[in-house]
């Protein structure tokens, strides 16, 4: 789930005017958003809903990984006693529970997926429109997001963070 969120929240933000003359010069800004993501009001409560979530999942899919080892320990300790259709009526019904369960597996990580965007979109684009704003406001050429680690060296940039910070209101 963070890595999804860390992902979401990599992005590049650009802005100012396509027609710079040669007297104007550039205006470089920055931004760490994961760290104005983690300030965000309401980005707690959407985790924590999130997280919720997932743990309903997950407490389902082991009940039923339980009910298959169940079902299996039986099947195994009594083959022997089962008639040719008992024992390949109890094979299929294993068969089908794992299919099931692996469906389960694939369904309820897509789903998570899906609840993590509807949650957190809202949030994140919250803060991608603050950023746009401050750069427009502030004649920001480009305002880069620092939160993937690739900045090395920054001289001349400018971090834009409290100018977001302000505009979202996060004193």
């Amino acid at each position: 789930m963070k890595k999804l969120l860390s992902l979401s929240l990599l992005f590049l933000v650009l802005f100012g005017s396509t027609s710079l003359t040669a007297q104007e010069e550039a205006k470089f800004g920055h931004i760490n958003t994961n760290e104005l993501l983690r300030m965000m009001p309401g980005r707690d409560q959407a985790q924590a809903d999130l997280e919720r979530y997932a743990q309903e999942l997950e407490e389902t899919f082991a009940a039923m990984q339980a009910e298959f080892q169940n079902k299996y320990q039986e099947y195994i300790e009594n083959q022997e006693n089962y008639s040719q259709l008992v024992r390949q009526s109890k094979e299929r019904e294993l068969q089908s529970l794992n299919e099931r369960i692996m469906e389960f597996q694939e369904s309820a990580q897509q789903d998570i997926m899906e609840q993590e965007e509807r949650l957190l979109n809202p949030i994140i684009e919250k803060a991608r429109e603050a950023i746009q704003k401050v750069g427009r406001e502030h004649g920001y050429t480009y305002i880069f997001d620092t939160s993937g680690g690739s900045m090395v060296f920054w001289e001349n940039g400018e971090n834009v963070m409290p100018l977001v910070r302000e505009e979202l209101e996060l004193e």
